[in-house]
């Protein structure tokens, strides 16, 4: 079963390839310059295996970090998996980065000098070449990881390792410049994060199998059956965007090569679906309840492995394929593009108005499933506790439902819409991430409520208690959770972001955005955390140092706010000063406006942060002497009549002085 599934895996694959490339007619020579039938198949073949190890890489550390007991030889087995896979990985890339070079070229592989140093521009000055370049390094970098490292904690290095490299792929799928860029990245690493979950856990579950007994796979499978519905939200929501992105039309999805593809690959994922219903209700109790369960498991993951191997090679040669939607920089438009265009890739949006905050969005894949899944796991985890009879405070609840749907907004309505083009629409986003956001998470508890709604397990896996557990006590959480380090970076942040290099990266660059929002939302959650927080952190300061480091961020951001407001000279000048903006403000009015937001509007949630702190702290207050009253009823009283009787013994003592 160990050589025939991996075997069927790549026939299905490799035979759906074919076929998709005779479907969307990338098989056919082309009528200018052809680079010949072995490359025309070798390209797409490459990348398809590309793929398909990237799947069993990041599967099986995903299994091994989250399902498997790391003292058993089950996780041996799966890190050995992602070795190897890793090896592979990095192999295909080799390949693929030379074919892509030869069919983009017109040169024939050779060993000369000529062939050399074009292969080195190609991957030194152009993009596609960096990309695979990139590629190539990430995937050899994570073979040693994943050959040297067995620890469990040690292995979230490889998982990490394992994730990055599917952004290079990412990029790749949409032209970098082109409309709906950021977007089409974002929807196709959820897409391929996604798919190499699904695809992966379940070809570790191959391996893993003949290590473990039937109750085991059971528990193992019902845990990948987890992992895998999460899996197919995030691909089929993902295949959603991406086809409607290069199909654009009906007519185009079923008179087009290109459409017919996305229609049999969508054939392919609903029968996986269907698998995978089937997974959770017969399988699963199947294998634990009878003899032959271990047989019939294998042959149904062998079956459910050939129609991913479809699915696979669909996808392989939709890559391949013309889009019906052409994706074309915005700068290759010539003297058409606007300087918005030419800048961002997308259009200029229309003015500006108050109306326009609830009927401009523009949707972000990767941010929506984050807020889908965030409240969703927030309102199981309440629910399981109502059921076994725990209560869980409505005034928790609410506030992370706010944050969740504010952080909804901000990162696909209006204020994505606009901060490529206003500075002041920009700042009002970024105080929304670092100040708004995080004060009602960190209201939310998440933590505790994980904390007590997550089963603690007993098998030697470490499942999403565990995790925390472990990350809440590291010398690393115990010193990003400082109140004082979190202050600095809190407050350091604005200047450090608008005053470097940073804020152009961030402006121009789809990874330098992701990484602001990220950046953002941590600062103001540890920040907030540490003044407000319910949940566990090693230390926090007193009640009156708390009210003093608020006062003297706010302070910062008022400084900031102020040097923005009154600065003469235009920051980013070659960015939001350059749109071409025929109406609003003035770019430097504009950026006096988002001085002005950093300065007014941004205090107003650490104004909240300073009345929250000084209400618990009357609470704290008032709860410490209920103690001391009921501490007092247990005891008669004790404390207060041995203080008497002190005091009592003390004055008759300074009467004897006296008299003597």
């Amino acid at each position: 079963m160990r050589v025939l599934a991996p075997a069927i895996l790549l026939a299905a694959t490799l035979a759906a390839l074919l076929v998709g490339l005779a479907i969307g007619g990338a098989a056919a020579e082309r009528t200018l310059a052809d680079p010949g039938t072995f490359i025309r198949f070798a390209v797409p073949t490459a990348r398809t295996i590309v793929n398909v190890a990237m799947a069993g890489l990041i599967g099986s550390v995903v299994m091994a970090v989250w399902a498997l007991a790391s003292e058993k030889p089950e996780t041996r087995v799966a890190l050995d998996l992602a070795a190897g896979s890793a090896a592979v990985l990095t192999v295909a890339s080799a390949a693929t980065l030379i074919f892509t070079y030869v069919d983009l070229s017109g040169l024939p592989f050779s060993g000369d000098s000529t062939f050399g140093a074009g292969l080195a521009q190609f991957v030194t000055e152009i993009e596609l070449g960096q990309l695979w370049l990139i590629e190539l390094l990430l995937a050899a970098a994570t073979t040693v990881l994943a050959f040297a490292i067995r620890g469990r904690r040690l292995t979230l290095l490889v998982l990490v390792a394992a994730l990055v490299t599917a952004l290079p792929l990412a990029q790749q799928g949409h032209a970098a410049g082109a409309s709906g860029h950021a977007q089409a990245v974002n929807s196709l690493l959820v897409h391929l994060v996604g798919a190499a979950v699904w695809l992966g856990g379940l070809l570790t579950l191959i391996f893993v199998a003949f290590v473990v007994d039937r109750k085991r796979l059971a528990l193992l499978t019902s845990r990948y059956s987890t992992l895998a519905l999460f899996a197919f939200i995030g691909v089929s929501a993902s295949g959603v965007v991406s086809a409607w992105l290069r199909v654009g039309t009906l007519d185009a999805l079923f008179g087009t090569g290109y459409g017919k593809l996305v229609i049999l690959k969508t054939v392919s994922l609903v029968g996986l679906g269907i698998f995978g219903a089937i997974h959770r209700s017969w399988l699963i109790p199947r294998i634990a309840s009878s003899d032959r369960g271990r047989g019939v498991f294998a042959w149904f993951v062998i079956a459910e492995l050939a129609v991913m191997g479809v699915a696979s090679g669909v996808a392989g040669a939709l890559g391949r394929t013309a889009t019906p939607v052409s994706f074309e920089p915005a700068r290759d438009g010539g003297s058409k593009v606007s300087p918005a265009e030419w800048l961002t890739g997308d259009p200029l949006p229309p003015e500006l108005t108050p109306m326009s905050y609830l009927t401009e969005w523009k949707f972000d894949l990767a941010w929506a499933l984050v807020c889908v899944f965030g409240l969703a796991l927030y309102l199981a985890g309440v629910i399981r506790l109502a059921r076994r009879g725990d209560r869980w405070p409505i005034g928790r609840t609410i506030p992370w439902i706010l944050g969740i749907a504010f952080l909804f907004y901000t990162t696909n309505g209006a204020l994505n819409a606009y901060e490529q083009y206003l500075f002041s629409t920009h700042m009002l986003g970024h105080m929304a991430l670092t100040m708004l956001i995080p004060l009602l998470l960190v209201l939310g508890a998440p933590v505790t409520l994980a904390l007590r709604a997550t089963e603690k397990r007993h098998d030697g896996s470490w499942g999403g208690r565990e995790w925390i557990m472990w990350a809440v006590q590291t010398p690393y959480s115990k010193f990003i959770t400082h109140p004082a380090v979190a202050a600095v970076v809190f407050a350091g942040s604005l200047w450090v972001f608008y005053f470097t290099p940073i804020a152009r990266w961030a402006a121009s660059e789809h990874l330098g955005h992701q990484w602001m929002i990220i950046h953002f939302l941590i600062s103001g959650y540890l920040f907030s955390l540490s003044m407000i927080g319910i949940d566990p952190v090693p230390y926090r300061f007193p009640y009156p140092l708390r009210l003093v480091t608020l006062f003297a961020t706010m302070a910062s951001h008022a400084f900031f706010g102020v040097t923005i407001m009154t600065g003469d000279a235009l920051m980013l000048a070659d960015w939001y000063g350059a749109m071409g903006r025929t109406w609003g403000a003035t770019p430097l009015e504009d950026q006096s406006t988002g001085g002005g937001i950093a300065w007014g509007i941004g205090e107003l949630p650490t104004l909240a942060l300073a009345l929250v702190v000084a209400v618990q702290w009357s609470r704290s207050d008032d709860k410490e002497q209920k103690r001391k009253d009921r501490a007092a009823d247990r005891s008669g009283d004790a404390e207060l009549v041995a203080y008497n009787e002190m005091l009592a013994a003390q004055a008759k003592r300074d009467g004897k002085i006296a008299q003597r």
